[in-house]
């Protein structure tokens, strides 16, 4: 039986420092006149059944962000920012639904079929986790990680790795069933991790 959107909740990874933009909150960084999470909002929530924001700081403003949405606002469970993967078991434990799809703040333009074709690898693979790589105009072959969906189930062995100090999102995929699904175009991927990076976006109309 295939995965339908029904069986998915949507999780946008909101909670980091910023520190390579100096601090500030990333996800309320403006891209052509909106915070750069709402453009994630606008392109997952089509594709999932509810959202969630993953979010550390301003939680009434990625509340009030993702309103349209129904989306609701979630925090770390554990202190000092220990990175996406706190995000993601906040986003397992909250998630009704069989399914959690993360995806960064910071990547405007993700793909209108991002949910079905991870959804269909993992339904083919019996997998537990499946995740997205890309190829460069060189064939050069890049994985963006954070871009998972992934069965709830695994909140409580995720839950387990952290409390061990471990924080490195590959190496928790490791002790699971991980499948890549190859993306040939790198554009809808592309994020904004430095002030100068969100410029090049703001130049750029992106995909509408």
């Amino acid at each position: 039986m295939s995965i339908t959107r029904e069986q998915i909740t949507g999780l946008v990874l909101a909670g980091g420092r910023g520190t390579r933009m100096g601090g500030v909150d990333k996800g309320l960084q403006m891209l052509h006149g909106k915070p750069l999470a709402a453009h994630v909002l606008r392109r997952l929530a089509p594709q999932t059944a509810a959202l969630l924001i993953s979010a550390n700081r301003h939680p009434d403003t990625y509340a009030a962000l993702g309103a349209t949405y129904r989306a609701t606002v979630v925090a770390d469970t554990l202190a000092g920012f220990p990175g996406p993967l706190a995000g993601m078991l906040a986003g397992l434990r909250t998630a009704g639904t069989a399914y959690l799809l993360s995806v960064p703040c910071d990547s405007p333009w993700l793909p209108a079929d991002l949910a079905a074709r991870l959804a269909h690898a993992l339904d083919e693979k019996q997998a537990d986790i499946v995740t997205v790589t890309t190829l460069d105009a060189h064939g050069a072959a890049s994985l963006h990680p954070v871009f998972a969906l992934m069965r709830t189930t695994l909140a409580d062995d995720l839950a387990a790795f952290l409390a061990a100090g471990e924080r490195k999102v590959r190496a928790w995929y490791a002790r699971h069933t991980t499948v890549e699904v190859a993306f040939a175009d790198e554009r809808p991927f592309y994020n904004a991790n430095s002030l100068q990076e969100l410029a090049d976006l703001e130049r750029d109309r992106g995909p509408g």
